[in-house]
């Protein structure tokens, strides 16, 4: 069969959202509601778009049970850097670069458990992460050299790389794009809100117990959360085929006049659908619902080929020579570089300058903790709001880049907490302060992220799995470089100039918005013959 006429083919991303004149056929969010479910739902009971709500709420829920138990256990260790090299021998520099090597295969270890993920079911994934995960833990309370350090932090890096893709695709796999928005802001909030909460009760264990008794106690909640998983956690890959290839170009190929009128861009869908499917409130449901055995067993069935499994483990590569993929990547690795710095500093900062027992270092993390709470409300229920105003505005066309604007907050904000980070640790301002420049930093890194993951959703929703974990490469290589030569580049640039070049870059980076809302649906334009090509031979749509 020959290929079809690229310029036939719907542009990625680009969709009807909002039903403007009640016209469109598709399935709606309600009885009542103007909101277009995307993607459509099958009449499969089984379908996780299908599940109750309770039921997609408990599947999240475990999602923020791995998140939170595996966030906790890695991160809990950067309000005890100081105590721990110093009861190790282990130079502040390499506690540091270890750290640069975990965030290194947190991204690159997808290779392997992503397509795994896929193949062999999301449940299965997370559960051998966690088991993993726990082994690890235990073995850094014998660390006592920076060999043992290096190889502990690479192998957890790689154990734990579900928490940086898997934790987006399960979210996609159970809600509608009109409500991703929302549950990946919740994401954005647990993952860096929840690292950041890690440090505060570590210091207080430390003082108490010894930095052993960090490693022993995240353990703990480990296997606590492991069993928590074990019981509850569903498995929610489900072959739903290529669905946005089939609302979409059912969208372009239908184009009425009314439409037209209302649009001046050719490109844009129209409001009427190829499908006959009724209000997703009103639909009968197929099929006999899995009884509770079956949704708990480890393994069921093999999601993809064989050949779709190496094939998914290069494609991610390949991905990054889409603009959207590469920016999005970019965007987010600086929105974690912040972070890392703010880690790899705090530790440093306030036991050098302000001269805190590291019970009150961790304290310091509730100002951090607090921006990634203001961060998930930002990125996730404001951003959802803004992006159904700007469809109804546009007469109901959602473009992935329109909730780009809101990173301009970012970028004006950004600057301002690093300053009162970096210089205001230089000038020893009162230590409020610093907390403060935390807590506007730590808000630009968890809703920074969110924009990236959910930019890059939109607009390549059908192999989600895939270009996420082309965006988490870009980041967590960006990360690792960054996390290596932290420490060098303060102490040897001061924290005054080290922060102030900060400021400057994390600016530019968020105001590269502007000239991705005017060129990337271009950019998404010219991809769709390669990309809907990918989809195409793809066995299971995400």
């Amino acid at each position: 069969m020959s290929a079809p006429d690229p310029s036939s083919l719907p542009i990625p991303g680009t969709l009807v959202l909002v039903d403007i004149d009640g016209r469109a056929s598709g399935a709606h969010a309600g009885k009542t509601s103007d909101v277009i479910l995307h993607p459509t739902p099958s009449s499969d009971a089984n379908d996780p778009l299908n599940w109750s709500t309770a039921r997609k709420q408990v599947a999240f829920g475990m999602l923020m049970v791995y998140c939170i138990t595996a966030g906790f256990a890695a991160c809990s260790i950067y309000s005890v850097l100081v105590p721990l090299s110093d009861a190790t021998g282990i130079a502040l520099g390499d506690l540091n670069a270890g750290t640069g090597y975990m965030f290194l295969l947190l991204g690159w270890g997808g290779i392997l458990t992503q397509p795994f993920a896929q193949t062999f079911g999301k449940r299965p994934t997370f559960i051998i992460s966690q088991l993993g995960h726990l082994a690890i833990i235990v073995w850094q309370g014998y660390i006592n050299g920076p060999g043992d350090w290096y190889a502990n932090k690479i192998i957890q890096g790689f154990l734990t790389s579900p928490i940086e893709m898997l934790v987006e695709i399960s979210i996609s796999d159970l809600f509608f794009a009109h409500e991703r928005g929302f549950y990946m802001g919740l994401y954005s909030m647990a993952l860096f809100g929840g690292n950041f909460l890690a440090p505060v009760w570590a210091g207080f264990v430390n003082d108490a117990l010894g930095y052993r008794w960090v490693f022993w106690i995240s353990a703990i909640q480990l296997a606590a959360g492991t069993l928590v998983l074990i019981l509850f956690m569903e498995e929610t890959n489900y072959n739903r085929g290529t669905t946005e290839i089939s609302e979409n170009h059912g969208d372009a190929a239908s184009t009425s006049s009314n439409s037209e009128e209302k649009s001046s861009d050719k490109d844009a869908p129209a409001l009427t659908t190829t499908h006959d499917v009724t209000a997703s409130d009103e639909r009968q449901l197929t099929g006999t619902p899995y009884g509770f055995v079956r949704r708990m067993a480890m393994f069921n069935d093999r999601w993809t080929t064989m050949k779709v499994f190496y094939t998914q483990m290069y494609r991610p590569i390949l991905f990054l020579r889409y603009p959207v993929v590469f920016w999005s990547g970019v965007l987010y690795g600086s929105s974690l570089i912040w972070y890392n710095v703010l880690n790899a500093t705090a530790s440093l900062i306030f036991t050098d300058v302000y001269h805190f027992r590291a019970s009150m270092v961790g304290l310091t993390y509730l100002g951090p903790t607090l921006g990634a709470v203001l961060a998930a409300g930002y990125a996730g229920y404001a951003a959802d709001k803004f992006l159904l105003w700007d469809a109804r505005r546009k007469h109901g066309v959602r473009e992935p880049e329109d909730r780009l604007w809101l990173l301009g907050l970012n970028a004006l904000i950004l600057p301002v907490g690093l300053i009162l980070w970096g210089v205001g640790a230089a000038k020893h301002i009162h230590w409020f302060g610093l907390v403060v420049g935390g807590c506007l930093t730590a808000f630009t890194s968890a809703s920074g992220g969110a924009f990236a993951l959910n930019y890059v959703l939109d607009s390549y929703k059908d192999l989600g799995g895939e270009v996420v974990l082309s965006v988490i490469l870009v980041r967590n290589t960006m990360s690792f470089a960054v996390s290596y030569g932290i420490t060098p580049w303060v102490v040897n640039m001061g924290y005054q100039n080290s922060f102030i070049v900060a400021a400057l870059v994390g600016m530019v980076v968020y105001l590269s918005f502007l000239p991705v809302i005017k060129w990337g649906k271009g950019w998404r334009k010219a991809s769709r013959a390669s990309y809907w090509a990918y989809v195409r031979s793809s066995v299971m749509g995400h």
